[in-house]
């Protein structure tokens, strides 16, 4: 990373130019006093962020092997090692003000047969009774709806399966969404907590905006 405290300066036959967000070159001395303020503070602002944003990521990366190391110490206490699939584990300071927890988050993706489930779950809505249909389809669209990427709530789509209809095409359906979701990636998260003054477990927040 380089302490740019402005944007590049490209220097032409004795003559400094700056390029805009046009790709264009334009004299320096041909750009506004408060453009060429703009611009730096912008830029430094963008270098406390991003320098701030390595901090983090080393940070980050020492947290989980000051917690694993630990881990693998308690395990040896036992004669084995702490192995298998890591995470979801919950550690609290002796007395009880911070608790560390490391969790495991599965980013779920639906394939073709998600589409399959829908058309299934239609089908069986239109052979029930008016009077339930309505209700049940408005839930049915909420959990199929897209976001602005055009991706499904994974949340909402396999909340569905927490409806015991008893109809043979529900069920199919519940089958396919089964079938039709698969573990893409598995996040993992650290996350700090402190006993407030009631007792109650906190998170230190690290998100910017929250702090």
């Amino acid at each position: 990373m380089t302490n740019q405290t402005t944007s590049p300066v490209t220097t032409i036959d004795d003559k400094d130019y700056m390029t805009d967000d046009k790709g264009r070159l334009t004299p320096v001395d041909a750009i506004k006093p408060i453009d060429k303020l703009r611009d730096e503070t912008v830029c430094q602002a963008a270098q406390k962020v991003i320098a701030l944003h390595q901090t983090m990521k080393s940070e980050k990366e020492a947290l989980f092997t000051l917690v694993y190391d630990f881990l693998e110490l308690s395990a040896a206490e036992y004669d084995t090692k702490y192995g298998g699939k890591k995470g979801n584990v919950s550690l609290p300071s002796f007395d009880g003000r911070y608790k560390v927890q490391i969790a495991m988050s599965d980013n779920i993706v639906f394939d073709e047969r998600l589409q399959i489930a829908k058309n299934l779950i239609d089908e069986c809505i239109s052979e029930w009774s008016a009077g339930s249909a309505t209700e049940i389809m408005t839930l049915v669209n909420d959990a199929f709806q897209v976001d602005k990427e055009g991706k499904v709530s994974t949340h909402r789509v396999l909340g569905l399966r927490r409806h015991d209809f008893d109809h043979p095409k529900w069920l199919k359906a519940m089958a396919a969404i089964a079938d039709a979701s698969q573990t893409a990636s598995t996040t993992e998260y650290i996350r700090m907590y402190e006993r407030d003054d009631k007792g109650k477990y906190v998170q230190i927040p690290l998100d910017f905006s929250k702090v």
